[in-house]
């Protein structure tokens, strides 16, 4: 049984990227902001119109003021879990344990569904690991992000990696394609909006990765060519977004990422609905409706 988290706010947050840790202390207190209200009834009435469960954490660091709807309760990855593999392979390259150029040859055995780039590629030299991660994170390629998770020591090598970041919910247990079951209350391959926001708040802002590392990773969120109905499309012209979109089974669509307005504010987003029987286009929707929530609460 899920409970409702309404939204929060907080009067400050750390100078050194320690967000994460408000949300892993434990129950928060409901804010008194009339904004905070205004929102949480707004996505309430999202969530019901479209039916199943949505989630969403949102944190303007510029601003000091963080929101969450059920940002708190487990949700699936599904894809959204190919920006952290990536940047675990950059943690692994800035402590000098792996290289970019590190070329992996694999063959037709270990294609799968969807692999837009690994599956032109099969034999030969393969790919070298930074093609690997741009493929996954921009095209979401599942074959290649399962290649990713071998260099790691499989799923629980990238658990490993987030627990690093103080981020002690996130999970993955399984490969492609089987990851995306998004079976209810399965703990198995899941993350919360919370949690999720907290980590692109270390690795995309924060000091968890190298200064060449961090960038090389926000490049490859900012060329993502899968959140074009998403998130981004009900942001203004003119603002920048990086994110990582994810799908799977009962109407799971998802998008993590950070927005930049035109001054370079910075805002994480983290959107997961799941557990619906709406069409695609009602999901894009309503990822397109927290896009014109973010452009408002940073106008």
């Amino acid at each position: 049984m899920f409970k409702r988290r309404h939204f929060l706010t907080l009067a400050a947050l750390t100078a050194s990227g320690l967000i994460h840790r408000s949300w892993a202390a434990g129950p928060q207190q409901p804010s008194q902001s009339v904004d905070a209200a205004a929102i949480s009834a707004r996505l309430a009435r999202l969530e019901a119109g479209i039916g199943g469960r949505l989630g969403v954490s949102l944190v303007d660091t510029a601003g000091a003021r963080q929101w969450g709807y059920r940002a708190d309760e487990r949700f699936p990855m599904c894809s959204t879990f190919k920006w952290l593999a990536a940047a675990a392979l950059l943690r692994r390259v800035d402590e000098g344990r792996e290289q970019l150029t590190r070329r992996i040859v694999y063959h037709q055995r270990d294609l799968i569904p969807y692999s837009p780039t690994t599956g032109k590629h099969v034999g030969g030299t393969g790919l070298s690991l930074a093609q690997l991660c741009e493929a996954a994170v921009t095209l979401s390629d599942n074959t290649a992000a399962n290649l990713m998770l071998a260099s790691m020591g499989g799923p629980a090598g990238m658990t490993a990696f987030v627990r690093t970041l103080g981020d002690a919910l996130t999970r993955l247990d399984r490969n492609e394609p089987a990851l995306n079951q998004a079976v209810p209350d399965d703990p198995r391959d899941t993350t919360t909006p919370a949690a999720m926001t907290a980590d692109l708040q270390r690795l995309v802002l924060g000091d968890a990765l190298t200064p060449a590392s961090r960038a090389q990773l926000t490049q490859w969120l900012l060329a993502n060519q899968t959140g074009d109905k998403r998130v981004r499309a009900g942001l203004p012209a003119g603002w920048k977004v990086g994110d990582k979109t994810g799908t799977g089974r009962l109407g799971t669509a998802n998008d993590v990422g950070v927005v930049w307005t035109p001054q370079g504010k910075p805002l994480l987003f983290a959107v997961y609905l799941t557990e619906n029987a709406a069409d695609d286009a009602r999901r894009d929707a309503l990822h397109a409706e927290v896009g014109r929530l973010i452009a408002q609460l940073m106008s």
